[in-house]
């Protein structure tokens, strides 16, 4: 039998390890947005995030203002851009395209989708891709034929987990199969989409691992502050929201109020996940800042120190404009 590795035999190396934070946010519509998402942007920021995921529009439909967005983020913030890209409806060369523009304005981090199948109940053009695992593959083969230019950091490929049934599977167990499959594509790490009841992300780890998942399995969790979101993400996902929840939203009789509510449930979901094992959290922040603030002000989440990472001389208001300092 061998000896110990000198890691094995320092097993409290890994005990200690802090929590990851991140947050999503989608590109704004109008200048008005614009400006209010530089603001959150900025407050934000200033709580050190691992990362900020940044939607991408079905078949790329926002495809330039996504890649700006994430471009001034590189540009003129501290905070590490993670690129949702979607494959339906798009080439392997459009899609190629699209992945060496994100890694040249500086993109080290890639959420591979499949996306929205088109409305119109028609299927997607012929030779488009259909899979995440199909994107997934095309993101290591674009990588590896610019490895000399990334060789002070690799891309990292996410991919979307489910807590609950996806709407167009036949099972849980499938979509566990699927995202067994994503590992094995080369998915780094995964981001569940959104669930409402403590015990969901727990059982979604235990049959994931059951199954042989071995990628980090982060939960993506959103402020109840809304009655009107709660219900509309419900329609989109297929997953029922809480009742009890809901009826005590319906029931306050401020936003305030309201706010106390959601913000109590939202910590309560993200606790549980911890509690279960959860590396990290992921808050849905609908491009606003103030709940998406309290939930982590009231999970005191162990965080690594770090220095300040923004190049001297450089600093941003709130509307996005870089300043003179």
């Amino acid at each position: 039998m061998s000896p110990p590795s000198l890691i094995e035999s320092h097993s409290t190396l890994s005990d200690a390890a802090p929590v990851a934070l991140s947050y999503e946010l989608f590109p704004p519509r109008s200048p008005a947005a614009a400006e209010s998402l530089w603001t959150t942007i900025g407050e934000l920021e200033s709580t050190d995030p691992d990362y900020v995921s940044v939607t991408y529009g079905a078949s790329g439909s926002n495809r330039s203002t996504a890649v700006e967005l994430i471009y001034r983020l590189v540009q003129e913030t501290t905070l590490r851009p993670l690129a949702h890209l979607t494959c339906v409806g798009n080439s392997p060369q459009e899609l190629a395209e699209i992945i060496a523009e994100l890694l040249d304005v500086g993109v080290r981090g890639i959420l591979a989708l499949r996306g929205d199948m088109p409305k119109d109940g028609g299927t997607p053009p012929e030779g488009s891709l259909r899979y995440a695992q199909d994107l997934i593959d095309l993101i290591r083969r674009v990588e590896q034929r610019r490895s000399a230019l990334l060789c002070a950091g690799k891309v990292a490929v996410g991919v979307a987990a489910y807590p609950t049934r996806h709407p167009e599977s036949p099972s849980e167990a499938h979509d566990i199969e699927v995202l067994l499959a994503k590992q094995r594509s080369g998915a780094d790490f995964a981001i569940t989409q959104v669930f409402f009841h403590t015990g969901q992300y727990a059982d979604l780890l235990t049959r994931a691992r059951r199954a042989g998942v071995t990628i980090p399995i982060i939960p993506g969790v959103m402020p109840l502050t809304s009655i009107r979101r709660v219900t509309r993400l419900g329609e989109l996902t297929g997953v029922e929201p809480d009742t009890g929840l809901m009826d005590r939203l319906a029931a306050a009789d401020s936003d305030a109020e309201r706010a106390r509510i959601g913000v109590g449930a939202t910590v309560d979901l993200a606790n549980a996940a911890l509690d279960a094992g959860a590396p990290g959290i992921h808050l849905y922040t609908f491009n606003e800042h103030a709940s998406a603030l309290e939930v982590l002000d009231k999970l005191a989440l162990p965080r690594p120190r770090r220095a300040d990472r923004r190049p001297a001389g450089r600093r941003v208001s709130a509307s996005g404009h870089q300043l003179a300092s």
